[in-house]
């Protein structure tokens, strides 16, 4: 019996480089039923002049400019016929039997809608990576972390997070989703153009009843921060942005009361701490990103993706303050943290 198919759909925008070392791990895979997809946001560069002659077996998406992450995935996902999506950075090197796992845990229980291979560094392999590490997780305040990365500091992986868990989101690095799931959702909220788009797209998937896995059994490795890296105004922007929309967007009324305000002031604090330390382009990207948000209330809101329904509680949420542990009590590693998850 043949296995479901699943689509390897490769969001790219001017990533020929990373299209040529890459793709021969994700071409060299050993899953039975993988259809490879190049989704182009609209690249300058010769990507899909290198496409059609290296991989003509390759199905192009050309897009015609560029839509951001959200937007790209949104569009060329509305065109490919699968049970399940792999939604996979042009810049992940992947394992041979890195499929396989992943579709045996969601064809073992209907209810899980999505999960993520284990991430590592591509340049440090023996880290975990940035984007993900083992499955990501939620603070209180809507700070995201990970199993293995806490803020910038990524542990070595020595097997501690093996185990298959239910967390808060997965990766958009390497996601691995259902369709129906992606679809119903309403797919990414292209208001965010780029960063926390996955996170806000679990949210909503576990409001609407499915569960969200980590499934290390499967390992890739990332490069990661290839279009904008960590340290950039413009990432900085997006990242405070569209985490307070996120929030606006997910929180029950009760919660906005009283974490919206906090958060605020959480934000306040790290604007002048990187004014204070020389770093004006910090300061003025939370300053922006802040503005932007009360835009996006008062004329933009109607275009952002709200969640259709409130089921079953969330899992991968911390009730504490991630910012009070890791910078006052020095906590720097997941299993410090959220100790019964560990």
């Amino acid at each position: 019996m043949q296995p479901p198919l699943v689509a390897v759909v490769i969001l790219n925008w001017n990533g020929r480089r990373h299209l040529e070392q890459f793709l021969p791990s994700v071409m060299a895979a050993s899953y039975g039923n993988q259809r490879v997809i190049v989704a182009d946001n609209g690249s300058t560069d010769d990507s899909i002049a290198f496409l059609r002659e290296r991989y003509p077996a390759i199905r192009i998406i050309e897009l015609g400019r560029n839509y951001g992450f959200a937007g790209g995935y949104n569009r060329a996902l509305k065109q490919v016929d699968a049970p399940y999506y792999i939604l996979l950075n042009s810049d992940v090197e992947v394992t041979p039997g890195w499929i396989e796992p992943m579709v045996q845990l969601l064809e073992s229980d209907q209810q899980i809608g999505a999960c993520q291979p284990k991430l590592r560094a591509y340049h440090h392999p023996e880290l975990f990576e940035y984007a993900g590490a083992a499955g990501g997780w939620l603070d209180r305040y809507g700070y995201p972390f990970a199993r293995g990365r806490i803020f910038d500091i990524c542990e070595v992986d020595r097997g501690q997070y093996d185990k298959t868990v239910p967390v808060f989101w997965a990766s958009g690095a390497a996601l691995f989703i259902r369709s129906a799931v992606f679809h119903s959702a309403g797919g990414f909220d292209e208001y965010f153009f780029a960063h926390q788009e996955e996170i806000d797209l679990c949210w909503r998937v576990q409001l609407a009843g499915h569960r969200v896995f980590a499934c290390p059994a499967s390992v890739v490795y990332h490069v990661g921060g290839g279009t904008l890296p960590r340290g950039n105004s413009r990432k900085t922007y997006l990242n405070f942005r569209n985490n307070r929309i996120m929030l606006s967007k997910n929180l029950s009324w009760q919660e906005k009361l009283w974490v919206m305000p906090f958060r605020y002031m959480l934000d306040a604090v790290s604007a002048w701490k990187g004014l204070l330390t020389g770093d004006g382009g910090y300061f003025v990207a939370i300053v922006r990103a802040h503005m932007s948000y009360v835009k996006w209330r008062l004329f933009k809101r109607h275009l952002s993706v709200f969640p259709k329904e409130r089921g079953r509680p969330v899992e991968g949420r911390f009730k504490g303050n991630l910012v009070w542990l890791h910078f006052v009590k020095k906590k720097k590693i997941f299993a410090e943290i959220v100790k019964k998850e560990a």
